[in-house]
């Protein structure tokens, strides 16, 4: 529990006051006057305004010294009352503009020379040099101080704005994963919805089929779902639920995409061998994204699906023949497909291109490294 500023300057103000208190013994051996009930009552009206310093500290610092000043032409010992207003000073330069700040340890020093002549110290040079090296340590402690809190503050500022642009990324992010993992369920069962609607009556084997297709798209599109909170919940290991999907399940998706009305053929070239999990899980995406672009805007076009297998890298490309329009495909405005594509392949090293064929129909080509040094070197995308 933090304690309030004006609590911790009062326990301040009593410190000082209790010195002040026990230099009376003191003070009668070095000033001509002993304290006396005069004296004490002065101390306490020096120092209690210190109370208010981190509110007003210029008043209180004027108030301080006016009252100092009539201590020490009372002729009691300067000392006994110097800490009130060497702190008020300090709470000037660590609050105040430099300028400020001047003019009150000018004002303690000019109080310091005073005090030499009214108490007739023989040692002038010592009286000068305490009036101009007391002053002087406490602008520059202060000065210090009030920079230091300064740059506290605009670190604070800075980070607080840092936070927030995380948090905003970290919101589009959440949104692409969702679309990631929502939108070709959502597209496939649409299609199977309506399909199963239309031969409901005349063809129930194929309704039968759809219906079952649609419950197999949406038990797996719950699973993703729940990965994917899983991973935004991470308990304390971080592990997620379950494995990522990968290129082994490129049939299975192929069969869902077929089931909604698309053509679809899988060729894999190459050796197939195990990919690291963000890897696979790019280029699953990828194609997933790819494929329900044509689901939704090419209806009826054939689609292919290659996977080649290189000695460094996986190439990943999905074309189609359909007549959709180009723009609704290639469009970013309000969509988190392309987005999402382009910013996984930047994340994994890779490459990708995307966009019309010259014959016709539509591609999408996924170039990713399978080493760690391809991928650090290969920070970038075409499109």
């Amino acid at each position: 529990m933090r304690a309030h500023p004006l609590a911790i300057d009062t326990l301040i103000a009593a410190a000082l006051t209790s010195v002040a208190l026990l230099l009376g013994p003191e003070a009668t051996r070095q000033g001509p006057s002993p304290l006396d009930a005069t004296a004490y009552a002065l101390v306490l009206v020096v120092h209690l305004p210190l109370v208010f310093r981190g509110r007003a500290p210029v008043v209180v610092c004027c108030l301080v010294h006016a009252a100092w000043l009539v201590f020490i032409t009372a002729g009691y010992w300067p000392v006994v009352c110097s800490f009130g207003p060497m702190l008020a000073v300090y709470t000037v330069a660590s609050l105040r503009p430099v300028r400020v700040a001047l003019l009150c340890a000018g004002m303690m020093g000019g109080a310091w020379v005073y005090a030499g002549a009214v108490q007739s110290i023989g040692s002038w040079p010592s009286v000068i040099g305490q009036a101009i090296v007391y002053p002087a340590v406490l602008l520059r402690f202060g000065v210090t101080a009030r920079r230091s809190a300064e740059l506290s503050r605009r670190l604070r500022g800075q980070q607080a704005d840092r936070a927030r642009r995380e948090v905003a990324e970290e919101r589009g992010r959440i949104a692409r994963e969702l679309h990631d993992v929502v939108a070709h369920h959502m597209s496939v069962i649409s299609v199977q919805t309506g399909l199963a609607r239309f031969v409901f009556d005349t063809d129930r084997r194929a309704a039968r089929a759809a219906l079952d297709t649609i419950d197999a798209t949406g038990r797996e599109a719950l699973d993703e779902l729940r990965r994917m909170l899983t991973v935004l919940r991470a308990a304390d290991d971080g592990a997620p639920a379950g494995p990522m999907p990968g290129l082994a399940r490129l049939d299975e998706m192929a069969e869902r995409v077929r089931a909604g009305g698309v053509p679809v053929a899988v060729t894999v070239e190459g050796t197939p061998r195990p990919l690291a999990p963000g890897v696979g899980l790019c280029a699953f995406r990828v194609v997933r994204e790819a494929l329900t672009n044509v689901l939704k805007h090419a209806p009826g076009a054939r689609a292919e699906v290659r996977v080649t297998y290189e000695p460094q890298q996986v190439t990943v490309s999905v074309t189609d023949d359909g007549e959709g329009v180009i723009s609704d495909r290639v469009r970013t405005d309000g969509g988190h497909g392309l987005i999402g594509m382009r910013e996984r392949a930047k994340l994994y090293g890779g490459r990708i291109s995307i966009g019309p064929r010259d014959r016709g129909g539509f591609a999408v080509r996924l170039a990713l490294p399978t080493s760690a040094r391809a991928a650090a070197q290969g920070d970038h995308t075409t499109t």
